[in-house]
């Protein structure tokens, strides 16, 4: 995309938010300020009324946006990515507290001048920390404008223009998985972990529909499986569906971080013998740390053998589902029972975008709807089937569909293969240079999807035959404070227990903004020179 074109992105939302500001502030909020009590000051009323600070906000936001580089190629990596303070020192700073009198616009746009200073640059082209990064700047204005309308996604009465977009990329989202169009359903959800949580209640009300109106005591002992790399998320919605940590099992997976189909089929046989009954499996397409796609095929013939439901956290890898090249790393979707897919991860839609999907439709309905009668009349004056509120556990929902539907369609499907595609190449690429350099480790020879892991050995470590694995657990540590003290670049750290790894680095690569090659060459160079003299 080119530079001029970027500009006109950026003008485009500039606009919108003036428009929306003028909507906002223009119908009528000059009498409703007139009739407040007197009791209220003129520059509380001047607070309440004026635009100002908003508008100053806007212009923040696209100033930050022209000086770390916009989501897409135009990249200026020379500035900060993070002022890093030590939490007692920022909380001074900042002067959070609420005061009897109230604060000027000015000392409001002076704060928020102080929230984006102190705050971290995750659209900057070296922000590699955590499984999403830049923010696509479309989605942005539908942030800005599903904010500014205010609505809950809970009928169509209250929200008609989102309900059709959440029902949209719910089957525009489903087909990608290969499903027809006729039996997919879905849900926007708070988050990757809560549609874990659908998809394994969504199980085992499949298996014992009479689970909502007469609970769990009268169940047979269930049992869930997962990995060792499995999200964690599972253990938590273990633990809220009343069943004990130990009814998740866990199997160990092979030296890439997948799970082994022979092992699941194993403890499935044994969970039988025990008198157990086996209701879910769950599956990961890109796991968080090593990013390894579980054998989904394999696995759900597995489940389709014993009767098990198959969900597939894709909260990560549900992207590659986007190109026709590399769609293959989730080969057998289709098989699966549900869906999660976090369309705010890769694709960059601001956060959040979590997905649930399913391809058996009207059974998120039968599990959770309660037709509560003060919302969910049965005498509507329009087609109830479009309100989407009662499927869903909670009430008040925040529209996610706006943010998720520009982000998607702003680029279209060339586009996004394209960005998809590139990850891949930046892996391979950093990859085979990280092979060539004598004073990085690879955990993997190769890796799959979006992540790439690795040890920086420091030189006075370099020569040694043997390496202590609690020398080289410190290195990471050492590294990432001055990184944060650099502010120059951010990536994340972990070890990995299961594995009885010391702790390394997880560069975590997303559609926006686009890697470079003279990106990955950054990130190698950099860690290079922040360790090289490092001691232990």
């Amino acid at each position: 995309m080119s530079h001029t074109q970027e500009t006109e992105k950026i003008s485009w939302l500039a606009d919108l938010y003036q428009r929306t500001n003028k909507n906002w502030f223009g119908l009528n909020h000059s009498s409703e300020v007139a009739s407040t009590s007197n009791n209220v000051s003129e520059s509380k009323k001047d607070n309440v009324a004026d635009d100002t600070l908003i508008r100053k906000v806007a212009e923040m936001v696209l100033d930050e946006f022209h000086l770390i580089g916009d989501s897409d190629n135009v990249k200026n990596t020379n500035k900060k990515l993070v002022n890093f303070t030590q939490p007692a020192d920022l909380e001074k700073i900042l002067k959070l507290e609420i005061t009897k009198d109230g604060l000027t616009i000015k000392q409001l746009e002076d704060f928020c001048r102080q929230v984006i200073k102190y705050s971290v640059k995750t659209t900057h082209p070296h922000f590699y920390n955590q499984l999403y990064g830049g923010v696509d700047q479309f989605g942005v204005a539908g942030a800005w404008l599903t904010d500014a309308l205010n609505t809950s996604q809970a009928t169509y009465e209250i929200a008609p223009v989102f309900t059709l977009l959440e029902r949209k990329i719910i089957e525009y989202c489903g087909s990608k998985c290969g499903w027809d169009l006729d039996k997919i359903d879905g849900i926007f959800s708070p988050g990757g972990s809560i549609s874990n949580m659908y998809g394994m209640i969504l199980a085992r009300y499949n298996k014992f529909s009479d689970t909502k109106e007469n609970g769990v005591r009268g169940l047979p002992r269930l049992v869930a499986f997962g990995s060792d790399s499995s999200h964690y998320s599972l253990s938590k919605s273990s633990i809220w569906m009343g069943m004990e940590l130990i009814q998740l099992l866990r199997l160990k997976t092979d030296d890439r971080g997948k799970m082994i189909p022979s092992e699941l089929e194993k403890e499935i046989e044994n969970t039988i013998k025990d008198g157990a009954v086996p209701f879910v499996v769950i599956a990961t397409a890109g796991t968080t740390v090593l990013g390894a796609f579980d054998p989904i095929r394999e696995v759900a013939a597995i489940c389709a053998k014993y009767n098990i439901w198959l969900h597939v956290d894709a909260a990560l890898g549900g992207t590659f589902l986007l190109s026709l090249k590399h769609r293959t790393l989730l080969d057998g979707i289709e098989l699966a029972d549900s869906v999660a897919w976090n369309l705010h991860k890769l694709a960059g839609a601001p956060l959040q975008c979590p997905l649930f999907l399913t391809r058996h439709c009207q059974l998120l309905q039968h599990c959770n709807s309660l037709n509560a009668e003060y919302i969910f009349q049965s005498d509507k004056y329009y087609d109830a089937d479009y309100d989407l509120g009662d499927k869903s556990i909670q009430c008040g929902r925040k529209v996610d569909s706006l943010r998720a539907w520009l982000t998607l369609a702003s680029r279209g499907e060339d586009e996004w293969e394209h960005l998809v595609d590139n990850i891949i190449q930046m892996n391979r690429y950093i990859t085979d240079k990280l092979t060539h350099r004598p004073n990085f480790k690879l955990v993997l020879p190769q890796f799959e999807g979006s992540t790439v892991s690795f040890w920086y050995i420091p030189e006075k470590l370099r020569n040694q035959t043997h390496i202590d694995p609690a020398t080289l657990h410190k290195v990471c540590p050492a590294i990432k404070s001055r990184m944060m003290s650099s502010g120059s670049l951010m990536i994340g750290y972990q070890p990995l227990t299961c594995k009885n790894l010391p702790n390394f680095f997880r560069l975590a690569l997303t559609c926006i903004p686009p890697a470079t090659m003279e990106d990955m060459d950054f990130i190698v160079n950099e860690i290079e020179r922040l360790g090289k003299d490092l001691e232990f």
